[in-house]
Order: C-alpha cells, then structure tokens, then sequence
C-alpha cells in the first residue's frame, strides 16, 4: 500500500466504511501475528493486541488524528500495535513483580541487588527516578529513547496534535527526569 493509497483508505475507514477496514484486517493480521513473535507474544494474545490496534486505527481515522498520514496504513498499523505488545509485557511483568514481592521479599530484593551490580551508577539512578515521571512522560522518552520511535511515530501512536507539540512535552519529560537525578545527587 503507497501512502496516497493509504489516504484514500483513511479516508472510507473515516467515512464508516467496513469492507475498507475489514480489508486492512485481513491483509495485515498474519504479518502482525508473526511479527509479535519477534516480542515472545503468544498467538491468542497477538490477535488480542492486534484487535486493539486496529479499534485504535478506526478511532483515530475517525476523529481525524491521522488525516495527514506520512506513512502507509500497515506501518502506522504496526506502529500502534508494537506500543500495544510494550504495555502489555509492561502490564504483564508489573503483576509477575507484584507477586514476587508478595511471596517472599526477601528474594525479591536479594535479586535485585544481584542485578543492580550488573548496572553502570548511571543506569542505577535513572532505574530508580524514572519510575516517578508521570505515565506520559514515561510512555514518551521509552518509546523514543528505548524503542527507537521517531517523532513522527510517537506523534501518530499517542495522538499529539503535532510534531511540535510532542517535541515540546519530550523535552520538559526530559528536564523533569534530570531535575529528579539532579535533587538526588
């Protein structure tokens, strides 16, 4: 699919058109499937995740968050989906960290500290501030920072109005984490 292509499909799936989102489902269902293997993703739940991406497609299409789509429908498709498996490993080892620290805390933090030798001091305080921005913050700099997004991306996947706008809240996110190391240090 070419991005003028992509418009025109953008644009039926705005209009309320089902056969034009059921044809982006249908082509890009087993190529997402096989890519959340890549990301130790089972096969009932890649099919979860990729149902949400596509809600998430329709809704933006819909609301015309993506009016002006830079990329094909597949790769902005993939892009919401691949946040997707990022939450959902995210949410799934929060519940394996919770019931940890519930059976025996004192493993827990053994194993913890075991880990922490492995990391540099640097890598060690940002581990320890990090989880205290707010959850936009955090989705921001992880997707741009650790999953390698660009701009662009992150601007489609979390629905900011703009590059600009985005870039803005990147950078206040950004001096928001290093005031936070900065008051420790």
């Amino acid at each position: 699919m070419g991005i003028s292509h992509s418009k025109n499909i953008i644009e039926l799936i705005k209009q309320g058109d089902e056969t034009a989102l059921e044809k982006v489902y249908s082509e890009n269902r087993e190529a997402f499937i096989n890519f959340s293997k890549n990301y130790n993703i089972q096969r009932y739940d890649a099919v979860d995740i990729y149902q949400d991406a596509i809600i998430a497609l329709q809704q933006n299409a819909i609301n015309g968050r993506i009016n002006n789509l830079t990329s094909s429908v597949s790769t902005y498709l993939f892009a919401i989906g691949k946040f997707k498996i990022y939450h959902f490993h995210r949410k799934n080892s929060k519940t394996e960290y919770n019931n940890d620290i519930q059976l025996d805390e004192k493993n827990f933090d053994l194993d913890v500290d075991f880990l922490d030798e492995e990391l540099t001091k640097q890598q060690r305080i940002l581990k320890k501030y990090f989880p205290k921005l707010g959850e936009r913050c955090k989705s921001v700099l992880s997707l741009f920072y650790f999953q390698g997004y660009t701009l662009d991306e992150i601007t489609e996947i979390l629905d900011y109005s703009d590059k600009k706008v985005l870039k803005s809240q990147k950078s206040r996110c950004v001096k928001q984490l290093k005031d936070l190391v900065n008051k420790a240090i």
